[in-house]
């Protein structure tokens, strides 16, 4: 069922970028992918808040996901002029990107090996998924801190 749920929304998702042009449609592209992590995300940071409870299938299958979305070359969802200074009201992307990708790509680098880290502990109970979900949300704090603008 979260595989169907994950298919629609990219599909909804892509609808959109058919008329908008070929950098509006990239920008889309990008924030439509990391609409899936955020979704994979959110499950993930209520369990290791308290909001809902600990559920070590789910947390398997989140992290599972992430793992599945990490697979996807995301090289071309980074075109240059696709910034929030190119786009401005349609991205949070920063120029920064592309005046550090060595940056970005080691930020990305590090999102993966946290990402490894989770689907180790996932469903070994609260007391190990805690800080490794931990240590992923860090990942993307640190890549949103240096290359994501707060608002459009």
């Amino acid at each position: 069922m979260h595989k169907l749920i994950l298919t629609a929304l990219t599909l909804s998702l892509a609808a959109p970028v058919v008329h908008a042009n070929p950098a509006e449609t990239v920008a889309q592209a990008r924030i439509g992918y990391y609409r899936l992590v955020g979704l994979e995300m959110e499950t993930l940071a209520a369990m290791a808040k308290g909001e809902i409870p600990y559920d070590a299938e789910v947390a398997k299958q989140r992290a599972e996901n992430l793992a599945a979305l990490r697979s996807y070359n995301a090289k071309g969802l980074y075109a240059e002029g696709t910034s929030n200074v190119d786009l401005p009201g349609k991205t949070r992307a920063k120029p920064e990107i592309w005046q550090d990708l060595a940056g970005l790509q080691a930020k990305g680098a590090a999102f993966g090996e946290a990402i490894d880290g989770l689907l180790v502990v996932a469903d070994q109970g609260e007391a190990a998924f805690k800080p490794a979900f931990g240590k992923l949300g860090g990942t993307c704090k640190a890549c949103h801190d240096d290359f994501r603008a707060t608002d459009y």
